[in-house]
């Protein structure tokens, strides 16, 4: 009964997410980051390191952005439907090649789009815009001015200029980018290594006999592949016992051996208990946040202990795939040093039944989509928080604020695409 009475006494004061997150890292120190070097192409969602420089301007030379002809400008002024300007046709540019090729006065060349402009051409006319007459001679009927149609030399990137700053989390795009500009390796940050921790008499490991009164480890692999996917390297350690002195075991050596620790509790009161005594094991100042304003997740705590975040998280797995994408999420990129503050993606849809909420709560309620009448519709899932298969059958979550009683069907709401 003491136990119950302090366990609930915890949650007297329940912290909401954001600040809850805001304290912690607010308490932790700067991140030390290591680095290596890799291939680009093998970069997708690793952090840059260093600042990436150009080697050379980009194009490296005057092109065509369309196909058409290069001329001088000034030889197509006055030039109209009813008053044409002809021009003669002195070549044409070979894609790939350095052509070498100059125009007089009242000459042209064929050029395709990305072609090499003559270097005393100063602009392109569109191949519609013209009408051959003969083999070497171009109708022009359109004036056009100095510069058209054309991409100048260095005009998309400068040389030695900074193209991927430092913090930035490689996408395609990137990848694209840095081959653009032949840059086949480049520095990322080191992942940070997050331990996880399973825990609870209750749990054991998928694949072995289930029998009556035991549960599957469902949270470690949900929490490793969710880590994996924003970047840290999951390290598990394990299924642990409700005891004490082992749960500070494998504590204190997740805890050396890692950047972060993440607990996952089996649902008991001792077994939460026992998890927020190891954490305090582990270092000063110890626990910052112990339970925040949320459903799923009330039971969450965010500690500091000796420097590094310390996570624990609720057993039931809808509760901790919210509150990791919540809090460990974030946290991962705030190791890597991630310059873009971390953002959930978002879609909006229109809410197809009413969702009940308690006021003064943060609600996530699952969502599967439809459509209905050519529109994006939001259905909510109703299920307890230990249905995993609740998440295997939703597309998103809904975000209910802490002064809503609820979402009434009909109205457009923002869905939350957790990973």
């Amino acid at each position: 009964m003491d136990q119950l009475i302090k366990y609930m006494t915890d949650f007297l004061d329940l912290v909401p997410p954001q600040e809850a997150l805001r304290s912690l890292i607010s308490n932790l120190p700067d991140p030390i980051f290591s680095d290596s070097l890799i291939p680009s192409v093998d970069s997708i969602g690793r952090v840059v390191s260093s600042d990436i420089i150009s080697p050379y301007c980009l194009p490296n030379f005057q092109r065509s952005s369309v196909d058409g002809y290069a001329l001088l400008s000034k030889d197509t002024f006055g030039a109209s439907d009813n008053m044409p300007t002809y021009l003669e046709i002195a070549g044409e540019v070979h894609m790939g090649k350095d052509n070498n090729l100059a125009i007089l006065s009242g000459q042209t060349v064929l050029i395709h789009t990305g072609g090499m402009v003559p270097a005393n051409a100063d602009a392109v006319i569109m191949i519609e815009d013209t009408q051959l007459v003969g083999n070497f001679e171009l109708e022009i009927r359109k004036a056009i001015a100095p510069g058209e149609n054309l991409i100048a030399k260095g005009e998309e990137i400068g040389s030695s200029v900074t193209v991927i700053t430092a913090g930035t989390s490689i996408r395609s795009v990137e990848i694209g980018g840095l081959m653009a500009i032949g840059i086949m390796e480049i520095p990322v940050r080191t992942k940070p290594r997050i331990g996880i921790i399973s825990s609870g008499d209750e749990i054991i490991l998928p694949g072995s006999t289930l029998s009556i009164g035991k549960i599957n480890d469902v949270n470690s692999y949900l929490l490793a592949s969710l880590i994996s996917k924003w970047g840290g390297e999951p390290v598990i350690f394990g299924i642990v016992q409700d005891n004490l002195q082992e749960l500070i075991s494998v504590a204190r050596n997740a805890h050396e051996n890692c950047d972060m620790v993440v607990f996952t509790a089996g649902s008991s009161v001792s077994q939460r208990d026992v998890t927020s005594q190891a954490i305090s094991s582990l270092g000063k100042p110890g626990v910052l946040v112990h339970g925040v304003n949320l459903r799923p997740g009330k039971p969450t705590i965010l500690a500091n202990c000796s420097g590094k975040p310390v996570i624990g998280l609720p057993g039931n797995p809808v509760s901790a795939y919210v509150t990791a994408n919540l809090f460990v999420a974030p946290l991962i990129k705030y190791l890597l040093g991630v310059k873009e503050e971390y953002k959930l993606p978002t879609v909006r849809a229109i809410l197809s039944l009413n969702i009940p909420s308690q006021a003064g709560r943060e609600d996530w309620v699952p969502v599967k989509f439809n459509t209905s009448n050519n529109e994006k519709m939001a259905t909510p899932v109703f299920a307890k928080s230990n249905f995993i298969f609740s998440l295997v059958g939703a597309d998103g979550l809904i975000r209910i604020e802490p002064d809503q009683t609820g979402l009434e069907a009909g109205n457009v709401v923002e869905i939350f695409m957790f990973e």
